[in-house]
């Protein structure tokens, strides 16, 4: 009988002692907790940003701050002084002809159909566009080889970053002038060697080939070490195990090249690819210092041609319509290089 009792009392005791426990379990798991539908969410803390739903079934915690516009407010002005107001600038010229006795008058598309019946402007496009795929078919295996050769550790790294980058630090008309000076046959070492020491009659001033020689050499004097230290980044990035296990096979320095290194170079080229074409596309400075176009119109390129017409001539609506298709040219072929970059990154 005691027993019995006994074992009710401890029963009564257990069964309360346990849903006190559970009570106060349920009220600190709830507590700071809101329900919303089927699930609990944790109550925000005072002065914290409110998590709300975006698609995909996540939550965005970021605390919105409207006053990071105001952070870049200045570049917005600008971009609108530097770019925005002069691009229509050229606009209202290219569609008015403002040296009218009278008054300026709206002449439509007449500056842009002039401009593209031109035939000295289609000369200076195949000029320009011949002119950037000799520069990439040069400057992109030299810059790789480049890379491929520099060493990869120790003291001969940072010596060999600076010498390469050296001509990259020089100024556009400064390289211009160097090469006006180094490719002249009288004083320039240069063209002295290649007259007396290798018997060949050059003079990049009266010869049109010699001066399309000298602006091509200097381009790609002047780019090819950006192509070499982008190609390098795209090196060093290779894991070791990777060289370490074409030595195990012992692999030649062409497969290595060929089956690893290429490869993870893909992406790295099509951005020097992209860079470097549109460079040489709207190349200006160093042709103008050293050869101002010519002789003749042999290195006359698009920028070239587009500068004499706005600054020689000073004629603002067929400049205007001109530097508008200019452009627009850029503009298509960055597309398409920028097309061609997103799908190699795929």
């Amino acid at each position: 009988m005691t027993g019995e009792r006994l074992n009710d009392v401890s029963g009564d005791v257990s069964g309360d002692v346990s849903s006190d426990v559970s009570d106060v379990s349920g009220e600190v798991s709830t507590a700071g907790a809101t329900v919303a539908g089927d699930r609990v969410e944790p109550e925000a803390p005072v002065g914290a940003a409110v998590p709300r739903d975006e698609p995909g079934g996540q939550v965005d915690t970021k605390p919105r701050n409207n006053r990071a516009w105001f952070l870049v407010l200045p570049v917005v002005v600008s971009v609108a002084f530097t770019a925005v107001i002069p691009l229509m600038t050229v606009v209202n010229f290219s569609v008015q002809d403002i040296f009218s006795p009278t008054d300026r008058i709206f002449v439509g598309l007449d500056w842009f159909r002039a401009v593209t019946r031109d035939p000295e402007v289609h000369a200076a496009f195949v000029r320009t566009l011949l002119f950037s795929a000799q520069v990439l078919l040069l400057e992109i295996p030299l810059g790789v080889a480049i890379a491929v050769a520099m060493p990869r550790r120790g003291l001969g790294v940072p010596v060999a970053l600076v010498l390469v980058a050296l001509p990259l630090l020089i100024p556009w008309n400064v390289v211009g002038t160097i090469w006006q000076i180094f490719a002249r046959g009288d004083i320039g070492l240069g063209g002295w060697t290649v007259n007396n020491v290798l018997g060949v009659n050059f003079n990049y001033t009266l010869d049109s080939t010699d001066a399309w020689i000298t602006v091509l050499i200097m381009d790609v004097w002047h780019w090819t070490p950006l192509v070499a230290l982008l190609a390098y980044a795209g090196l060093r990035s290779i894991p070791e195990p990777y060289f370490q296990a074409a030595q195990i096979d012992a692999a030649s320095g062409w497969a290595t090249f060929r089956h690893i290194q290429l490869p993870r170079l893909r992406g790295v080229l099509t951005i020097a690819i992209l860079l470097r074409f549109m460079d040489s596309f709207m190349i200006y400075t160093e042709p103008f210092v050293v050869t101002g176009g010519g002789p003749g119109n042999a290195t006359s390129f698009l920028s070239i041609l587009l500068s004499k017409i706005a600054v020689g001539q000073f004629d603002l609506g067929p400049a205007g319509a001109f530097s508008l298709l200019y452009f627009l040219t850029v503009q298509i072929v960055s597309y398409v290089f920028f097309t061609v970059l997103t799908r190699t990154g795929r």
